[in-house]
């Protein structure tokens, strides 16, 4: 009999913690029947794979690192389970999750498209991951109350493996922003909406330093001008918006030095988050576009 859930976790070099996210899916107090745990390797130099089986999942290897989208589908296509639970190497389920998102996925009807859990910061001491947590940055529920392209985050989301395959899984030519692409692809497809689950809880490992937060959320300004070139009949973009976008910019920094505590904490994130984005579409929108690849280094905040 096979599965109702397969976890599917993506992992490249995720040695140090891949372990961790293994043993909390493996330890769910569910029957052991009723779902599976499946971390792909991305080709990865150090001993994931070795620590991924170690602590009992079910591991695949690329042989080549084709990054995260393709190790999604990888996990997708080796799964057994009806519905598809993705997270990642760098969270950690709390001991509800899986029975919270079966219960759910019990209760879905045709017009469930996903489910979404909601994910929280682990240990996060630092400023950079405080500011995180501050805003919520990985919470579902804040994503889906966007007016225009709500859709949830692939750290903690479950959706059927049928309609994965389907609409042929993440597009493995986006290395950030996939899975609001996927969203789009599957609302086209099927109709419906996300459902949150509050109680499935996952916590997230956030960046650390000022200097990873930089380069995560330039590399999602990349993700997001890809999904704007693709999307281009839909969502039009022009010099005159971009302009726009940068003059947003400039109340938010002005606003980044004043405050303390917390709030001068959140604004000064605020203006780094935005102003990284930025960075990283205004490249890859405008160098791509006209036949450029975006190689030269930014400077990156060494503190904030």
């Amino acid at each position: 009999m096979n599965p109702r859930l397969s976890v599917v976790i993506p992992a490249f070099n995720a040695e140090n913690q891949v372990a961790d996210a293994v043993r909390a899916v493996i330890s769910q107090p569910l029957p052991r029947e009723s779902f599976e745990c499946v971390v792909v390797d991305d080709c990865s130099k150090d001993g994931t794979a070795e620590a991924a089986h170690n602590a009992g999942a079910v591991v695949i290897r690329h042989a080549t690192n084709r990054g995260p989208s393709a190790a999604r589908n990888t996990g997708v296509e080796a799964a057994r389970g009806e519905w598809i639970v993705f997270t990642d190497s760098d969270c950690v389920p709390s001991r509800r999750w899986l029975p919270s998102m079966l219960t759910a996925a019990d209760a879905a009807t045709r017009s469930t498209l996903a489910l979404a859990g909601k994910t929280v910061g682990l240990n996060s001491q630092t400023p950079a991951a405080r500011f995180m947590d501050l805003i919520g940055g990985l919470d579902a529920e804040n994503y889906l109350r966007h007016e225009v392209m709500p859709w949830a985050p692939s750290c903690n989301l479950a959706v059927r493996r049928a309609d994965l395959l389907a609409v042929g899984g993440f597009d493995p030519g986006f290395l950030n922003y996939e899975t609001p692409e996927l969203h789009l692809r599957l609302l086209d497809r099927f109709g419906g909406k996300v459902v949150c689950v509050p109680t499935a809880l996952v916590m997230h490992r956030h960046r650390a330093t000022w200097r990873e937060f930089w380069r995560q959320q330039k590399s999602y300004g990349r993700g997001y001008a890809h999904f704007m070139r693709r999307y281009s009949d839909r969502w039009p973009w022009s010099l005159r918006r971009e302009l726009m976008a940068w003059a947003r910019l400039v109340p938010i920094g002005l606003r980044a030095f004043t405050g303390r505590g917390d709030e001068g904490l959140m604004r000064r994130g605020i203006f780094l988050k935005h102003l990284a984005q930025r960075v990283g579409f205004s490249r890859a929108f405008y160098l791509k576009q006209f036949g450029h690849t975006d190689t030269t280094p930014s400077p990156v905040p060494a503190s904030l």
